[in-house]
């Protein structure tokens, strides 16, 4: 019913010629340039010219269709989608428009058409159903390759796609990351912004605006675009509309005066003639763009001059041209005189040959129309004599009456031929040429616009392209330099880029780097961080080495502790060299002049310790130091065990006959329990050493800033057992001195030796919690703290009275004042029944009886004198 009805309205043919096969042909050649107002427009006048002459150069050509002649029927769209449906249901009836639509063949073989994607989307949709092949020579809409809405659409310009691509690349090429759109409010720009939206976005270019233009668009929303341009800060602007619906919002550019704007041109506007004047220069100066490229038709010349009014007076619009080129209008078209200049019939064509009319060395639309006719005709020639074009004496296959437009299409879909021109002529599986551009840039030479090629684009197969441009020649209208168009500055090095909410991607403000991670180039997205042993410089713009860090010998805490262990290794060693040369005195008899020299030469080891803690661990100074510490102090503690038994052995023990035991803690024993408990601390650390033993590491969570180079435990049980059975040996210690701490005054090592044990205990239980909480190097310096404190303990609270006397005080090195001389009142005398701690507490208490005198004598005081009793004597005669 619909097409009852379109029919009713159908165009008269307004340009024709009958051959043996016909051929539509679709073009604008009056433009709609307002709702209701259309104007002639000479290039698609020229268009439908080359079609007309490339049909007569096919009909002269003996070798392309010999016999058979090509008829043409071309009718006018005004560039409206309306009238191109018309014009296409026109073409499609039968050529007897007496005949019915049942059963008959379409007027055409194939249609040329059209200009605008709109129109051509209505031509391809109405002929689609019959198989009519249509060939576009200027619609690029990428939405025409869909070859399951248009099975039988071809054109010899590229899609839309590669243009979005070709456009795209050229945004990419300059670093443009923030730019405006101009679309066309129909299927062209529509879908050539969309796709190249799609196209710019994988490579994070950020479209500002789109404004939407029309030919037909009252002035109040052309105004809105122009505010738009004004408000916005992009430098760079894409329109991608048609020559006449961008024309209005050019002029208001140009009346608001908006320059400093690098424009992109779409295909369809950057070559026209009607915007380069020497006025739109002023803002659209310098355009970019991208043409098909361009080509040379010399036998087009003569073609067009001999166009006349008066060889034929009904061929439609070659007055209307005649008008406008000659500027007069032929006698016979005049109705009334008085309306126009009328022409006297002399006048030639000749007068105009600068029009650019005339210039066929820069033909781009109009040679896609002539391929598409010579793409048509060796598809007609292959169906028609079963072979390619090009061979001699052939003969038809096929009556030309049976010639059926599917067939057409089956064969134009395989067309592949080169051109008299070197050019190869083929469609892909959607109906595309290949893709091929030349780089356009508006330029002003002698008062005139010229489209000066810079450059070429190409696209393969494979989706890869090349694009080359001559960036020397550019004339840009923002200046010399290539104008700069982004929304945020690029992030300088040491800086990344972060996402403003609510805003583009290209916008964005910058944050440094943190820290550990560099960007070490401008417009970093994202900072990358540094190896394990490196650091981020101030700059956060490169990675330096870490700074390793361990205990040295020459900064000033190595210098220090280094200083106090030799000090302590060195008093050792004095107070040794003292003991060796006073053994015989009764002082260093009393106190054990054997376990003395031992303990003193432990102490020596002990202070060396440290040592092996300072400087960079290595896998020999691991193992030595932990295990070199914990055999030295287990043989400290056992010679203080040692002296702390003979003590309370001496003092504590004694036999029934009130006589101590003084044989039964002798040399052998004090030597055995000496080894034997220095030997389990042995075992310990060879099974550590066995194991798992330490190890040097390379430590990072201390400072991010430094590598800390520290001797890992290995085993952190065996160290902690280490550390364990020197404390069980200490507490066993404590304990036995602390049961002796009230024994007699003159001589008690046992209050030395609790003092000192009291010292070592506190020392190693605040140790622990020091070393767990301590970083990096001072760990080391904790523990070597704690070892040094613990022998300086030792050897002052032991060791530093007995020097005391010898060195300072040697009148009281002496027997006589090792025995304890007490004082009492007269009171009677103890019972020899008392039993031997009753004894030992009255003499602490300082009112007993002796024990071991037989008498007593009184001075002249009164006061009783133990002078014969000595107390000191167990301990003197134990023999060491």
């Amino acid at each position: 019913l619909l097409y009852m009805l379109l029919y009713l309205t159908l165009e008269k043919v307004l340009f024709s010629q009958r051959g043996d096969i016909m051929i539509g042909g679709i073009f604008p050649r009056v433009k709609k340039i307002a709702k209701y107002l259309c104007r002639f427009d000479l290039r698609a006048f020229r268009w439908a010219q080359m079609m007309i002459f490339a049909i007569e150069e096919v009909n002269t050509d003996p070798a392309l269709l010999p016999n058979i002649s090509l008829g043409y029927r071309i009718l006018n769209s005004c560039s409206s989608p309306t009238n191109t449906l018309r014009a296409a249901l026109t073409l499609a009836r039968s050529q007897n428009e007496k005949e019915t639509f049942s059963g008959c063949s379409p007027a055409v073989s194939a249609v040329i058409a059209e200009a605008g994607s709109s129109q051509s989307l209505a031509v391809a949709g109405i002929l689609g159903p019959f198989q009519v092949p249509v060939v576009s020579y200027f619609s690029t809409c990428a939405c025409l390759s869909n070859r399951a809405k248009y099975p039988t659409f071809f054109r010899t310009i590229p899609s839309d796609y590669f243009q979005a691509k070709a456009l795209a690349a050229l945004v990419k090429h300059f670093g443009w990351e923030w730019i405006g759109a101009i679309q066309s409010d129909n299927d062209y720009g529509r879908n050539g912004v969309l796709a190249f939206k799609e196209e710019v976005t994988k490579f994070g270019i950020c479209i500002a605006f789109v404004g939407t233009v029309l030919r037909t668009y009252p002035q109040e929303k052309i105004l809105k675009v122009v505010e738009m341009i004004k408000q916005s800060t992009v430098k760079v602007i894409l329109a991608f509309t048609p020559e006449g619906d961008f024309s209005p919002l050019m002029r208001e550019v140009v009346k608001h005066n908006i320059t400093g704007i690098q424009w992109l041109a779409s295909e369809a506007w950057i070559t026209a003639p009607q915007p380069s004047t020497p006025e739109m220069y002023r803002a659209f100066g310098g355009a970019l763009g991208f043409v098909v490229q361009k080509m040379n038709i010399p036998n087009l010349n003569p073609f067009l001059m001999n166009i006349n009014p008066y060889r034929d007076p009904s061929e439609p619009f070659v007055k209307d041209f005649w008008e406008i080129m000659v500027g007069c209008k032929p006698s016979s078209n005049v109705s009334d005189t008085g309306a126009a200049k009328i022409c006297t019939g002399n006048e030639t064509l000749m007068d105009y040959t600068q029009d650019v009319f005339f210039n066929v060395s820069q033909l781009r639309v109009a040679y896609n129309v002539y391929k598409a006719v010579y793409a048509i005709a060796h598809a007609l020639h292959q169906l028609a004599f079963c072979r390619p074009a090009g061979g001699k004496n052939v003969k038809p296959c096929l009556n030309v009456s049976e010639i059926h437009p599917k067939e057409v299409t089956y064969h134009l879909q395989r067309v592949n031929f080169r051109n008299r021109f070197g050019d190869d002529v083929f469609f892909d599986e959607n109906g595309n040429p290949p893709a091929s551009y030349d780089v356009i840039n508006w330029q002003l030479r002698n008062g005139q616009v010229q489209h000066v090629t810079l450059g070429h684009f190409t696209s393969t197969k494979h989706g890869e392209y090349t694009l080359s441009i001559q960036e020397d020649r550019i004339v840009w209208r923002t200046g010399q330099m290539v104008p700069a168009s982004v929304c945020s500055n690029a992030c300088p090095a040491g800086t990344r880029k972060a996402q403003i909410k609510g805003k583009p991607v290209c916008c964005f403000d910058c944050v440094p780097c943190a820290e550990g991670s560099i960007a070490n180039s401008t417009g970093a997205t994202e900072c990358t961080a540094c190896p394990q042993d490196y650091w981020s410089n101030e700059r956060k713009d490169g990675c330096i080495p870490k700074t390793v860090e361990f205990l040295a010998y020459h900064e000033p805490m190595g210098v220090a502790l280094t200083a106090v262990a030799l000090l302590g290794a060195s008093l050792s060693l004095l107070t040794m060299i003292v003991f060796i040369h006073y053994r015989e005195t009764p002082v260093i008899k009393a106190s054990n002049s054997e376990l003395s020299c031992f303990l003193l030469f432990s102490l020596f080891l002990c202070f060396l310790c440290p040592l092996t803690f300072i400087g960079k661990p290595t896998v020999w100074t691991c193992m030595l130091r932990h295990t070199a510490f914990g055999v030295t102090f287990a043989l400290c503690i056992s010679c203080v065990l040692g002296k702390t038994i003979v003590v309370v052995t001496a003092f504590k023990v004694v036999h029934p006959n009130n006589k101590p035991a003084v044989g039964q803690f002798g040399p052998i024993q004090q030597r055995i329990i000496v080894c034997s408990c220095t030997l389990v601390q042995v075992i310990i650390c060879i099974l550590w050493l066995k194991l798992n033993p330490p190890f040097p590491d390379r430590v990072f969570k201390y400072n991010s800033k430094k590598i800390v180079l520290e001797c890992n435990t290995g085993s952190e049980v065996a160290f902690y057992a280490v550390l364990g059975y020197i404390g069980i040996l200490s507490v066993i210690c404590l304990v036995l001195a602390f049961l002796a701490r009230k024994l007699p005054d003159n001589f008690n090592e046992a209050k030395c030796i609790t003092f000192s044990m009291l010292i070592f205990c506190a020392v190693w239980i605040t140790f622990i919690p020091a070393y767990i909480s301590s970083p990096g190097k001072f760990t080391v310096a904790v523990e070597i703290f704690a070892i040094l404190s613990s022998a300086f303990g030792l050897l002052i609270s032991i060791f530093a009275p007995k020097c005391y006397i010898i060195l300072v005080k040697p009148e009281k090195n002496t027997r006589k004042h090792l025995n304890t001389r007490l004082s009492f009142e007269q009171s009677p005398a103890t019972t020899s029944r008392q039993r031997p701690w009753q004894l030992w507490s009255s003499i602490s208490a300082g009112s007993g009886s002796e024990p071991y005198s037989q008498t007593t004598t009184t001075d002249e005081t009164g006061s009783a004198s133990l002078s014969s009793v000595r107390f000191f004597e167990p301990i003197l005669q134990i023999k060491f």
